[in-house]
């Protein structure tokens, strides 16, 4: 196998890219430091059989005591973290599956005092080595002394040069001393200040990213599957957790981003839930652990995709960062457009500017992706927005004949059902207004007088549009096309209803001067 839990062996393994491996382990990935352990049963991926397994010795990850302490009972403890249930802890047990008695984290003697003292020897001997760094580059950029003639003030240009391009050595003493100039350097001039978008994914989601030193199409080349199921050989073939992939994005330099989360089924009630994504990158993160997703899955780093609390966000943005001046530090803070989403970074340097540049296209690519399938959904929308407006002017058409159907119908059951009786004053009136609307039709200088002139006026203006209409532009011409054929269509209609109501009132007509119904009129009088 490619992993060993708990005994000292020399294998040899390909990884999922072709790699081989060697491995050596010295008392188990999960033995702690030096710790010694006697287990009755498998530790699992986290030192445990399972919830509320019984060990006699905790040998797994966070089993051991630390550095060279020895455990003898480690009762239930069986979930992902050592833990019974989701994120309990036994009485008298830490995070890591420890007991702690009194004193300090590190035992020395119940007191702090230690501690405290190598904190400040630490930022004691920091402090003096930037301030011997800051003299040593004084003394490359001001007063360098290698010839001891005039040489020297071109290696002092030089050595500015350097310190302004944040890249190579400065020389300023005969025996070779020098120092290197990087783009934190205060004197690098290539840095700038912008902004990035902070991670909107909380601690239980349990999102980690993994950047991995190979393409995205390599990787989709090996298959979601199989790197899931590497990863979960990784992490100990447990049954009860399963490694999902939640997406794989392409990076800069031939790179990608895998973003996996980890689910835990609990044996004893069946509940699954998310491992925290602190826990799986705090897991990750260890040496050994790291070591075999790179042999895997060419793991770089190893990210949690958490957002940040404001006591975070005011840790990092109360100092600037090497290299950056405080006043265009605090102005970039002033700018920031969105500080609730947005955080102020710094730009060191050709490598940086060059990397945020190579995001920059990505994002831009995935946009220009997005806006093009938003295009599609629209030229989609507009293309049934067209058919629905088709079918909705059909179905008007059949309405507007199902309804002179109708109303045919309804004449001639009419005169069925009065067929043989007198006329009535009703129909008298609205056969007075029928024949008047029929009159005001025929009126000279009414409808038809109206239409013949603008008839006369149309024909004629037709030379000056015809001479015009050379200047119009398509759109126009279309417009006016399409508004001819509307007007048209209505007179067309307009001329098939009045046929249609004159067709009705000859039938009428008709059926008034039949001969039962004049013999009834007579006989009535």
């Amino acid at each position: 196998m490619a992993f060993s839990f708990g005994s000292n062996t020399s294998t040899g393994s390909s990884s999922l890219f072709g790699a081989k491996t060697t491995t050596t382990g010295s008392g188990g990935m999960f033995s702690g430091f030096g710790a010694k352990t006697t287990p009755a049963a498998s530790g699992g991926l986290f030192g445990s059989s399972g919830f509320g397994a019984k060990t006699t010795a905790s040998g797994g990850l966070f089993g051991s005591q630390g550095f060279g302490t020895k455990t003898t009972t480690a009762t239930g403890g069986g979930g992902l973290f050592g833990n019974t249930v989701f994120n309990s802890k036994p009485a008298g047990t830490s995070m890591f599956g420890s007991t702690n008695t009194g004193g300090s984290a590190f035992n020395f003697g119940g007191t702090k005092l230690g501690m405290t003292n190598t904190q400040n020897q630490q930022q004691q001997g920091g402090q003096d080595t930037r301030a011997m760094e800051l003299l040593v580059t004084a003394t490359a950029l001001s007063s360098p002394v290698l010839f001891g003639d005039a040489k020297d003030q071109i290696i002092i240009k030089w050595n500015q040069l350097q310190a302004y391009w944040g890249t190579g050595r400065g020389f300023y003493r005969k025996d070779g001393a020098h120092i290197n100039f990087t783009p934190q350097s205060y004197f690098c001039r290539f840095k700038a200040v912008g902004y990035s978008l902070m991670p909107t994914s909380t601690d239980d989601k349990g999102f980690v990213a993994l950047v991995c030193n190979k393409k995205q199409s390599e990787m989709e080349a090996v298959g979601i599957p199989n790197l899931s199921a590497a990863i979960h050989k990784i992490m100990g073939n447990n049954s009860n957790l399963q490694v999902k992939i939640e997406s794989l994005r392409h990076l800069p330099d031939g790179k990608c981003e895998m973003t996996i989360y980890v689910t835990e089924k609990s044996t004893v009630t069946g509940a699954t839930r998310r491992v925290f994504a602190s826990e799986l990158h705090k897991f990750l993160s260890q040496p050994n652990m790291k070591q075999q997703l790179q042999q895997q899955v060419a793991m770089e780093t190893c990210v949690p995709r958490v957002v940040m609390t404001p006591e975070q966000i005011n840790r990092i943005l109360a100092y600037p960062p090497a290299g950056i001046d405080p006043v265009v530090w605090e102005q970039a803070k002033i700018d920031n457009p969105d500080p609730s989403t947005i955080i102020t970074v710094p730009m060191l340097g050709f490598k940086e500017l060059r990397s945020r540049l190579e995001h920059q296209k990505i994002m831009a690519k995935q946009h220009q992706k997005r806006l093009d399938i938003m295009s599609e959904g629209v030229e989609k929308a507009k293309h049934d927005l067209t058919n629905t407006q088709s079918k909705i002017d059909l179905h008007r058409r059949k309405f507007l004949e199902l309804s002179h159907r109708l109303l045919q119908v309804v004449i001639m059951q009419e005169i069925v059902r009065k067929s043989g009786l007198a006329i009535q004053p009703e129909e008298e009136l609205l056969k007075v207004k029928l024949e008047k609307f029929v009159k005001e039709l025929n009126t000279p200088m009414r409808y038809r007088g109206r239409l013949n002139e603008l008839l006369s006026q149309t024909r004629m203006h037709q030379p000056a549009i015809s001479s015009n209409a050379a200047v119009l532009d398509p759109d126009s011409l279309s417009e006016i096309r399409k508004h001819l054929k509307s007007q048209q269509e209505g007179l067309n209609a307009l001329v098939s209803v009045l046929k249609s109501d004159f067709n009705d009132l000859k039938t009428i007509e008709t059926h008034l001067h039949a001969e039962p119904i004049h013999n009834n009129y007579h006989r009535t009088r």
